[in-house]
């Protein structure tokens, strides 16, 4: 009952004993005299009632002032706060605790604390419990619900009741991460002062040192940069310029001693540019250095190791028997290349191409000459296919000089404008008529007479040149399709299909390109048809995907050339958004003698319009090839059944002519 409620009440209880005394008159016989004193003490005990009820409330107000109070430090506190029971049962907990402890605070209550201690440290915290300290302040590793462990400060006491019964514990949680850091910066810079402090102690005493021995200290940086001058910085082996004086060296003494054999061993690591882009110059240094030392292993005290630059690696293997020698140091060399290579945590393989070249094989003036035959002998080892090794002869010298004339030629054949572009008819197979031409290029050459892509494309794709040449054909077939779509009108040409090099995709304006060559010859994208190779898409898969996402948005349709000959994933195949599937011609040769071919090319087309894909064969020779890639639903071919490649002027006469199949 409130206050107010009982003083009225009182006051109620008195009026009613005033009016019975007031009832009886006013003479009062001795039990009444009784009954009035009693009342007298009842209302001063109400009175004193009434004033300890009054100071009750206040008390109460107090309390309650003092629990809210409580209660706010104890949800707006900044650290975490817990209060659990003997059993470690969570029994209070604050915000800050859910949100360090990653559950909710009204989920938190009824969960036992150690579920949230990590793993590691549960154990110490059991052993602290049980050993009922008053209060423990330690650190400790919390795990919050699917989240990381943190570190943090523990502090706790045990709660006992009035009668000094123990109830539990209470807790009061701190997330340390950041002082940790802090203390983890702090102790490195620490650790960086007393560095720096003795650097600058050991600078002191170095200046000193050389102001006593001022001659002494020029000598030795005069040895340090002679050092410098003759040998690589990443590596420490040879440079070129120490290797060029030790060949020297040998040829003059090859001179005095016709006995005295030596070899130059050319080594260029195969790939070495994927690995440098993939994991960063860093590691690409910190591969040369490890094939650096692997080299020095494989040769003899006498011999000179040097890296010339880049990837490329030399050795000098002096005073050897006969060739025999150096083949053995290359294959030691290959078979410890085998082993793998750790780079920043990650295995790493590589392989080289290595040209042998023999002193005895010329009559060498130069140690240029012999350089140069060891690098062409290790340029062939990489046209073979890598990680080989091949010795120098007289044919690979001629070769050399032909290839280096060949690019001469290309380069003037651009000035000069000696590329042509020849085409050859597509056929549609359900109608039997030209629906559009392969752009093919070829090379009028002044002396050569006209030659195939395959004389030069790889050279003009190795060289550069391949962007001007690739752009120049590109712009001329869209002209020309152009051309007769505009004089022929009535006639279904659809398509001009025109080969494009994986080396173009490199070309970062290469979309641009393209847009602008639609642009000036009037060509709709539509009619264009860009035709790449499936091991173009395999080895430069990211790069190559942008570009044909692009292409499409442009509205130009996309085919793969020579289908079957390469390695691609047919889930990488399903993402990529192509027209055609080009089966190569040497399937199609096959299909009337080999029923495995034959298969095969069944197989491809009911693969190709699994996808949605049209197919068309290459190489079509005879009636019945056509005939049989009619059963299987081909939809176009092309090849000297219908038409050999022709000049413009043929194509037109052609097309006038409008064959049917």
């Amino acid at each position: 009952m409130k206050v107010d409620g009982f003083s009225q009440q009182i006051e109620k209880l008195r009026s009613q004993i005033e009016g019975v005394l007031q009832c009886d008159g006013t003479k009062l016989n001795s039990q009444q005299e009784m009954i009035a004193e009693a009342f007298e003490e009842l209302n001063t005990a109400m009175e004193e009632l009434f004033i300890a009820s009054e100071e009750l409330e206040e008390t109460r107000a107090a309390v309650e002032k003092e629990r809210q109070r409580y209660q706010d430090l104890f949800e707006f506190a900044p650290y975490g706060y817990l209060v659990t029971n003997t059993r470690g049962t969570i029994q209070e907990a604050n915000n800050v605790a859910a949100t360090l402890l990653g559950v909710q605070q009204k989920h938190l209550v009824g969960k036992p604390l150690i579920l949230f201690i990590a793993q590691q440290d549960r154990q110490s915290f059991i052993s602290q419990i049980n050993n009922l300290q008053e209060i423990l302040n330690w650190e400790i590793h919390l795990q919050p619900r699917k989240e990381m462990p943190f570190p943090a400060s523990v502090k706790a006491s045990i709660v006992y009741d009035l009668e000094g019964k123990y109830l539990g514990w209470r807790w009061l949680l701190c997330n340390i991460s950041e002082r940790k850091q802090a203390e983890e910066m702090l102790h490195r810079a620490y650790g960086e002062l007393e560095i720096r402090v003795a650097e600058r102690t050991a600078e002191l005493v170095k200046a000193n040192q050389k102001l006593l021995n001022e001659i002494t200290e020029r000598k030795r940086v005069e040895s340090q940069l002679l050092h410098l001058a003759f040998h690589d910085a990443l590596t420490g082996l040879a440079n070129r310029a120490a290797f060029m004086n030790r060949l020297r060296h040998a040829i003059n003494y090859s001179k005095r001693h016709s006995d005295y054999l030596f070899a130059v061993v050319f080594i260029d690591l195969d790939r070495f540019k994927v690995i440098n882009d993939s994991l960063g110059h860093l590691n690409g240094d910190q591969l040369l250095l490890a094939t650096a030392s692997r080299l020095e292993v494989c040769i003899r005290s006498i011999d000179t190791a040097a890296r010339l630059g880049g990837d490329e690696f030399t050795i000098l293997l002096e005073g050897i028997q006969d060739m025999s020698d150096a083949i053995k140091v290359a294959e030691r060399i290959q078979k410890e290349l085998t082993l793998p290579f750790e780079l920043d945590g990650q295995e790493v393989f590589i392989t080289a191409s290595i040209g042998i070249a023999l002193s005895s094989t010329v009559d060498y003036q130069h140690p240029e000459e012999l350089l140069r035959d060891a690098d062409t002998a290790m340029y062939r080892a990489k046209l073979l296919g890598r990680a080989r090794y091949e010795l120098f002869n007289s044919d690979m010298y001629a070769d050399a000089l032909a290839r280096l004339q060949l690019e001469t030629d290309l380069r003037r054949a651009i000035e000069r404008e000696e590329f042509r572009v020849y085409y050859q008819p597509i056929v549609s197979l359900t109608s039997g008529s030209i629906i559009g031409f392969e752009a093919l290029l070829r090379w009028q050459h002044p002396e050569r007479g006209l030659l195939n892509p395959a004389d030069f494309i790889p050279l003009a794709e190795e060289t550069g040149l391949i962007f001007s040449i690739g752009k120049w054909a590109l712009h001329e077939a869209c002209r020309q399709m152009q051309v007769w779509r505009v004089c022929h009108r009535s006639k279904l040409l659809d398509k001009i299909s025109v080969n494009l090099s994986v080396k173009q995709f490199s070309q970062p304006d290469l979309i641009e390109q393209i847009g602008q060559i639609l642009h000036s010859t009037g060509l709709d994208a539509g009619t264009l048809m860009l035709e790449i190779t499936e091991n173009a898409i395999v080895e430069n898969g990211n790069k190559v995907t942008a570009a044909i996402l692009q292409l499409r948005e442009m509205g130009i349709e996309l085919s793969i050339d020579d289908f079957g000959t390469g390695y691609s994933s047919l889930g990488g195949l399903y993402n990529f958004p192509i027209s055609v599937l080009k089966i190569d011609r040497s399937f199609i040769s096959l299909m009337g003698i080999n029923s495995k071919n034959l298969e095969i090319i069944e197989i491809i087309v009911a693969l190709a319009h699994k996808l949605g894909v049209d197919v068309l064969a290459e190489g079509v020779e005879t009636k019945e090839q056509l005939l049989l890639l009619r059963k299987l639903n081909c939809q176009y071919s092309q090849g000297h059944f219908f038409s050999v490649p022709l000049n413009s002027s043929a194509v037109e006469a052609l097309i006038m002519e409008n064959p049917q199949w």
